[in-house]
């Protein structure tokens, strides 16, 4: 089985004696990596990866915050890290309003934090593990890494099935009373997750942190990455119950977090950046209403987040085209700088485009070019 991504070689392999097919598990060789938006373009007024763009909320003025950050040239960086990060994770604890900073797990990123709690809960080939498409892609990429089995259970986009928000379609944020029937079901004995990597940009209350001193079978993965705009230090987070974060800890590798990064998370969970990520937060809401009303058609979500999952029409059936849209999405990144992210592959999403809420200058920009290729296509 050839190696996904690299090239055929006649290039003789030496030792002769060794195949290196032959030495990676065959799950592993029939991997297909997530494919990150950063993959397809680079340039341009990059609206496909559902990054904060008003930037991070660190303000540049607080002498405190400044003595943090010019601090990191002066620590010992031949040194490795605090393993354990606690005040990094007692800001995190008093900012969602958990008891203590045992009740919080810094992960490089959330796929750190996903791939960790699989290895630990989950046994390889015996074991599977449940997702409701549309969804992360990294999910089925580690279930496969890890040599688990998959069951994918389709939110039902229609409203029908009991996930239905506005418009008739699916929502981005979860009732917490739909996670507590999960939670209570008695013959479920596994532990189940609830992805917050959007949930600064959902209502107040809409977080499921509040049923974590209540169910010790509940994680609640958040992260640094959205809402404050630190998607280049990859901080992901983990809330739970003392025990499963303590062996989240005991599994992890050594010194996860770097000090660079640990330094712009504490600057960034200080009270007055934290003030700042809230309006930034409400700015974007306010965005993402304005691009939806602009667009002038439905889109697929409840809106609880930074960005909008926007069908694209056949002109003459009316109904999602793949076609079209993934036709909209080349020419808007290959001839008008504006680079949105197909997702017309995705479970319930045919013929959709998912557009990042950008800066009202970045907005006005996609909604002309969007016009654009409309008429093109």
């Amino acid at each position: 089985m050839p190696i996904l991504g690299l090239a055929p070689s006649t290039t003789p392999i030496k030792p002769a004696h060794f195949d290196i097919e032959r030495v990676i598990r065959p799950n592993i060789l029939a991997l297909h990596p997530y494919r990150c938006a950063r993959d397809d373009y680079q340039d341009g007024i990059l609206l496909d990866a559902n990054e904060n763009a008003l930037g991070h909320s660190i303000p540049r003025s607080f002498n405190q915050i400044q003595q943090e950050l010019s601090s990191t040239l002066d620590a010992a960086l031949n040194r490795y890290p605090d393993p354990s990060h606690d005040e990094i994770k007692s800001r995190i604890a008093s900012l969602r309003s958990l008891p203590g900073k045992d009740h919080v797990f810094l992960g490089v990123g959330s796929d750190e934090v996903i791939d960790l709690l699989m290895r630990i809960c989950v046994a390889p080939v015996n074991e599977k593990i449940l997702i409701t498409p549309p969804t992360y892609g990294m999910y089925s990429v580690c279930a496969q890494v890890n040599d688990i089995g998959i069951v994918r259970c389709n939110l039902n986009l229609s409203g029908s099935g009991g996930e239905g928000g506005e418009h008739g379609r699916f929502s981005l944020l979860i009732d917490n009373a739909a996670i507590k029937s999960i939670l209570d079901y008695e013959p479920f004995k596994g532990i189940v997750v609830v992805d917050e990597a959007y949930i600064d940009f959902a209502g107040e209350g809409a977080s499921a942190v509040s049923l974590i001193k209540d169910y010790a079978n509940l994680c609640v993965m958040q992260t640094l990455s959205k809402s404050f705009g630190l998607a280049a230090i990859r901080l992901g987070i983990a809330l739970a119950q003392p025990p499963l974060i303590q062996v989240l800890t005991n599994t992890k590798a050594p010194y996860n977090i770097s000090t660079p990064s640990a330094q712009l998370a504490l600057a960034a969970l200080s009270e007055e950046a934290v003030q700042n990520m809230r309006l930034k937060c409400e700015t974007l809401v306010e965005s993402r209403r304005q691009l939806q009303k602009s667009l002038e058609r439905d889109v697929i979500g409840g809106n609880d987040a930074n960005f909008l999952v926007v069908p694209i029409l056949n002109k003459e059936t009316r109904l999602p085209d793949n076609i079209r849209a993934n036709a909209l999405y080349t020419e808007l990144a290959e001839n008008k700088g504006v680079v949105v992210r197909f997702r017309g592959k995705e479970a319930g999403c045919d013929g959709c485009l998912r557009i990042t809420v950008g800066s009202a200058e970045e907005n006005g920009t996609l909604l002309r070019q969007l016009q654009s290729a409309l008429n093109d296509y």
